[in-house]
C-alpha cells in the first residue's frame, strides 16, 4: 500500500498589503476563512486573497480583485506548498530551493473568484481541491424598471466606494484609469460626488486618461466626456509614443497569453508607467474594470463558443467562466474576469499602486445578477449592448443629479491610440501570443 506522506511545509509568498477590507479588520476576515464556513467568508467586503492552515486543512480564498495560485513541489522531507499572487514567485522560490527542475506554469494552479477553496495537506499521491461556493447571488429578483436598476447598481458602486474613501487619507491623491466610457465615468463621477458630499477637495481627483501618438480616441472622448459636466480640470493626458508599447512586456506583467487581455493589459502598463513617471510618489488608482461584465456588455459574436442564450442563462459567466465543475474549466487559470481580471490588477501593482475595482466587488455583482436580462431583451443582441449605458446613466443621475454622457462602446486597447497603431503594435496570430509566453519560462 502506497505511504502517504503529509506537507509539513507551507510557503505563503502573498502580500497582506495588497488586501483592501472594507467592513473588518484583516484578523477578523482571516477567521471567517478559518471557519469553513462559505456564508461566513461572503460576509468579507473587500478586495482579498486569504491562506488559513489548520492542522493538514489549507483554505483559500479570493476575490476577482486579486489573483492567488499555489503549487505543490516535492522533497525528501516531504512536499511543500508554495503559494502566491504569481507564477513567477512560485517559480523564483522553488529555483532558490534548487527545486525549479519540477517548474512548468501549467503546473500551478489558481484559486477560482468566489470560491473557498480547500486543499488537505498530504502529498504523493497530490491531493485534489475541493471547492465551496461562498457568493451565490440571486438572479432576475429585480423589477423591469430601468430607473430602480440603475439606482440599486450605482447606489451598491456609491456605497462601496463610500467604504473605501472611509479607509483612504483623507487627503490622498486618487486617480481613476479613464477613458470616457461608462465603466470609467461612473466611477470618477460617484467619486467625485462623494467628495463633494464630504466637503472634501474634488481636486484630489485626477482622470488618467492614455494618448498614444496623438492619435487616441478615448482621450478625445475623455476631455468631451468632462467638458460636458464641466470638470475638464480633473482631465490629465499621459501622451505616450507607440515605442513605449511592449507586447512582451505586457505578457510578462500579465502571465497569461490570451490576446485581449495582453492587448487590455499592454496599454494599462504604459499608463501606469506614464503615470509613474510622472508622479512618483502616487499611490491609489481606482478603474471600471467589472462593467461590462457585470451587465453583459461584450460583443457574443467575436466569442464562437457563446450564444445570448448560454450569457443570459449561466450565472455570472462572465465574471466566472464555465464553472470549476465545467469541462471547460482551467485548473491553471480559472475562467471569466476571474482570470482576466490580471489585465488591471498586475499593471498596478507592478508599477508599485494600490489599486482599486469597485465594479468586481460582490455587492456590486449581486445587484447586476438581479437584473431580469432576459425579460428586458427578449434575447435580442441589440437590446443587451445598449441596456448597459441606460442602466448606468439613469443610475448616475439618481446618485449624484450628474447627466453623465454616454458614448458607444470601443475597447481599451484600440481607443488609447487608433485603428492604425493598434495594427502595428499587436500581433494577428492569437499563437503568438501564447509562443512569447511559454519562452518566458523556457
Amino acid at each position: 500500500m502506497q505511504s502517504v506522506q503529509l506537507i509539513e511545509r507551507l510557503i505563503n509568498l502573498v502580500d497582506p498589503n495588497g488586501n483592501v477590507f472594507l467592513n473588518m479588520t484583516a484578523e477578523e476576515a482571516l477567521t471567517r476563512v478559518a471557519s469553513g464556513e462559505p456564508d461566513q467568508v461572503r460576509q468579507i467586503d473587500g478586495q482579498f486573497a486569504l491562506i488559513h492552515k489548520t492542522g493538514k486543512i489549507v483554505r483559500m480564498a479570493r476575490s476577482i480583485g486579486r489573483p492567488l495560485r499555489y503549487f505543490i513541489a516535492k522533497q525528501h522531507a516531504g512536499p511543500v506548498l508554495v503559494i502566491a499572487e504569481r507564477i513567477d514567485a512560485i517559480r523564483d522560490w522553488l529555483r532558490q530551493e534548487g527545486l525549479d527542475g519540477q517548474f512548468h506554469p501549467s503546473y500551478t494552479r489558481m484559486v477560482p473568484a468566489h470560491h473557498l477553496t480547500e486543499l488537505a495537506l498530504v502529498g504523493c499521491p497530490d491531493p485534489s481541491p475541493t471547492y465551496k461556493r461562498f457568493f451565490d447571488p440571486k438572479r432576475n429578483v429585480l423589477s423591469t424598471d430601468l430607473d430602480e436598476i440603475g439606482r440599486r447598481y450605482i447606489g451598491a458602486l456609491a456605497g462601496e466606494l463610500n467604504k473605501w474613501l472611509d479607509r483612504v487619507g483623507p487627503t490622498e491623491p486618487i486617480g481613476v484609469l479613464f477613458s470616457g466610457g461608462v465603466d470609467s465615468g461612473a466611477v470618477l463621477l460617484t467619486l467625485y460626488h462623494q467628495l463633494l458630499q464630504r466637503g472634501q477637495a474634488p481636486q484630489r481627483l485626477k482622470a488618467f486618461s492614455l494618448d498614444v501618438n496623438g492619435a487616441g480616441d478615448d482621450a478625445r472622448q475623455a476631455q468631451q466626456f468632462l467638458d460636458e459636466l464641466d470638470l475638464g480640470y480633473l482631465l490629465e493626458r499621459i501622451e505616450v509614443p507607440a515605442s513605449a508599447i511592449s507586447v512582451d512586456d505586457a505578457i510578462r506583467v500579465l502571465e497569461d497569453y490570451k490576446p485581449l487581455d495582453v492587448q487590455s493589459c499592454a496599454m494599462a502598463l504604459t499608463l501606469c508607467r506614464g503615470i509613474r513617471e510622472r508622479y512618483p510618489d502616487w499611490k491609489l488608482l481606482v478603474d471600471g474594470d467589472g462593467g461590462d461584465e457585470n451587465l453583459k456588455d461584450y460583443p457574443i459574436h467575436e466569442n464562437h463558443e457563446l450564444t445570448i442564450r448560454s450569457v443570459l442563462n449561466n450565472q455570472m459567466l462572465y465574471q466566472e467562466g464555465w464553472g470549476v465543475h465545467a469541462i471547460k474549466h482551467s485548473l491553471t487559470y480559472s475562467g471569466g474576469q476571474s482570470r482576466g481580471h490580471v489585465r488591471s490588477s498586475a499593471p498596478v501593482t507592478a508599477e508599485g499602486f494600490q489599486g482599486f475595482s469597485p465594479f468586481a466587488l460582490p455587492n456590486v455583482i449581486e445587484v447586476a445578477e438581479g437584473i431580469p436580462f432576459i425579460e428586458l431583451t427578449d434575447w435580442k443582441e441589440d437590446r443587451l449592448y445598449a441596456l448597459k449605458g441606460e442602466v448606468v446613466r439613469r443610475g448616475v443621475l439618481a446618485v449624484t443629479g450628474l447627466h453623465m454622457p454616454v458614448f458607444e462602446k470601443r475597447r481599451f486597447q484600440k481607443g488609447a491610440g487608433g485603428e492604425e497603431v493598434f495594427a502595428s503594435i499587436f500581433p494577428t496570430d492569437p499563437l503568438e501570443y501564447r509562443r512569447r509566453f511559454l519562452r518566458m519560462f523556457a
